[in-house]
């Protein structure tokens, strides 16, 4: 059994709301191959270890969270380096990949943020960005919620204890999100989790009295695409298989 190609694009970009979202990225199809697909590999970043497993799968479409931005294609366009390589490995192929950025990230119902939330226990959620910030059912200890977030993500995260002991609130925005943390402490966070540090916020942090939680990039983004992948292989009872490829950052 094969399925359309382009129904699984539509089905995503429709169930993701993607006309709702400026993005420097196609959220929809990116590389066009084969029409007819029969198994799909899904990952959190393009990448040539993510194009080689899906040729050994024998898939014919890769869905990932980070695809082909704009600022990795010059303007003319000029394909080169590890770029050119990884195009020259997937196209004899005709796999195809589609990705989608920050649909994936602020959806309600299965996206990275709301998929953390979940994960770490935090209820009464309100949109923070393409995040939410939220409240725990109990206080938790700072250093108690350190560790779930450790052991929920298999992370060691990188922390700034600059907030109060016991937490009751939390604001959550995956990935690239350090400088948010402002939003958060204005709306009066206990906590701000993300993906990523800067040198430039980390006196502002303690400045500000908030708790901050570095968990990286890529796992507090590989949730979303595991859950799309799920709704798909639900929708059109096709194969699809999460290559997980580590990354701490």
């Amino acid at each position: 059994m094969t399925v359309d190609r382009d129904s699984i694009v539509k089905y995503c970009q429709d169930y993701l709301k993607v006309e709702n979202f400026t993005d420097y990225c196609i959220n929809g199809l990116q590389i066009e191959g084969k029409k007819d697909i029969k198994k799909i590999v899904t990952g959190v970043s393009f990448s040539k270890r993510l194009i080689e497993s899906a040729i050994n799968k024998q898939a014919q479409m890769i869905i990932v969270h980070h695809g082909l931005f704009g600022d990795q294609i010059d303007k003319p366009p000029q394909l080169k380096g590890y770029l050119r390589n990884r195009l020259k490995l997937l196209l004899p192929y005709e796999i195809n990949l589609s990705g989608f950025h920050l649909p994936l990230d602020a959806h309600p119902l299965i996206g990275n943020n709301i998929s953390l939330c979940k994960l770490l226990g935090v209820n009464h959620t309100k949109p923070l960005d393409v995040g939410f910030i939220g409240r725990f059912k109990k206080e938790i200890s700072f250093a108690d919620l350190v560790n779930l977030v450790n052991k929920k993500l298999s992370v060691k995260a990188y922390i700034i204890p600059a907030g109060p002991k016991k937490v009751k609130s939390i604001g959550i925005i995956s990935g690239g999100a350090a400088k948010d943390f402002r939003q958060a402490a204005e709306l009066g966070a206990d906590v701000f989790l993300c993906g990523e540090i800067r040198e430039s916020i980390v006196e502002a942090v303690k400045e500000s009295k908030i708790n901050f939680i570095n968990a990286g990039h890529y796992n507090t983004e590989k949730l979303g695409i595991q859950n799309l992948g799920k709704l798909i292989s639900k929708k059109f009872k096709i194969s699809i298989e999460f290559v997980d490829i580590p990354n701490e950052i």
